[in-house]
C-alpha cells in the first residue's frame, strides 16, 4: 500500500497533463499548417488542381468543401508562419480559376492532351497496364507541366501581338484625330481672317484700278510724242 501511495505522490497534476497535451496538439496543428503552406508554395502554379492538391474532375461541391477546410487551416490570422499570406493568396487564385468554367475547361483539356501525348510517345493504348501505375501518374503530371507552359507561352505571344496590333490601331486613330484637329483649326483660322483678307483684296483692287488709268494715259501720251521715223 505504501508503494502505491508513493507512486501517486510522484504523478503530475491532472492540470499539468492537460497543458502538455494542449501544447502537443497545438504543435501538431502548426506542423500540419506549415506542411500545407510549403506544399502550396512548391506546387506548379499553372495547375490550379496541383495548388489545391486535387485531382481533375472533382465536383464543384467537393471543391468548395475542401477549399473551405484548407482556407481555415492556413489562414494568416490562424498561424504565425510568415509565408501563410502568400500561400493563402495562391490557393484563393487557384480556387477562383477552378470556379471559372472556361478556365477550368482549358485546364482539363491541357491535362487530357498531356495524357494522350504520353500514351502516343510510349506507343501505349488506353488499355495498357502501364497507365494504372504510380510511375505513369508522375510522368503524366510532368507532361502536363510542359503542355501548360507551352500553352501559357502561346497565350502570352498572342497577347503581345494583340497589344501591338491595338497599339498600331490606336496610333492610327490618334494620327487621324490629330489631322482632323489641324484641319479644323486651319478652317477656323481661315474664317477668322476672312474679313481682313476681303478688305485687303478690295484695297488692292482699288489701288490697281486708280494707278492703272494714269499709267495708261501716260503711255498714250508718250506714244503721241514719239517722233516718226
Amino acid at each position: 500500500m505504501a508503494s502505491n501511495d508513493g507512486d501517486k505522490a510522484t504523478e503530475p497534476p491532472a492540470a499539468d497533463i492537460k497543458d502538455v497535451l494542449d501544447v502537443l496538439e497545438t504543435e501538431g496543428k502548426e506542423w500540419e499548417k506549415d506542411a500545407e503552406i510549403n506544399r502550396i508554395l512548391n506546387a506548379f502554379r499553372l495547375d490550379a488542381y496541383a495548388v489545391l492538391g486535387l485531382k481533375p474532375g472533382i465536383p464543384v461541391s467537393d471543391l468548395k468543401k475542401i477549399y473551405f477546410k484548407k482556407s481555415l487551416l492556413i489562414h494568416p490570422d490562424k498561424t504565425k508562419n510568415p509565408l501563410a499570406q502568400d500561400a493563402f493568396d495562391r490557393m484563393k487564385k487557384a480556387y477562383d480559376e477552378l470556379l471559372d468554367e472556361k478556365h477550368r475547361e482549358r485546364l482539363d483539356e491541357a491535362i487530357a492532351d498531356a495524357r494522350m501525348l504520353l500514351i502516343r510517345e510510349n506507343k501505349w493504348t488506353v488499355d495498357s497496364p502501364e497507365l494504372k501505375t504510380e510511375e505513369f501518374e508522375k510522368q503524366w503530371a510532368e507532361k502536363a507541366k510542359h503542355v501548360l507552359i507551352e500553352n501559357e507561352q502561346r497565350r502570352r505571344r498572342q497577347l503581345k501581338a494583340q497589344m501591338q496590333e491595338e497599339g498600331r490601331e490606336q496610333k492610327k486613330q490618334d494620327e487621324e484625330l490629330e489631322a482632323r484637329k489641324r484641319k479644323r483649326q486651319h478652317e477656323e483660322d481661315w474664317e477668322k481672317t476672312r474679313d481682313q483678307r476681303i478688305d485687303s483684296w478690295r484695297q488692292f483692287q482699288k489701288g490697281k484700278s486708280g494707278g492703272g488709268g494714269a499709267d495708261g494715259e501716260g503711255k498714250k501720251k508718250k506714244k503721241k510724242l514719239k517722233p516718226i521715223g
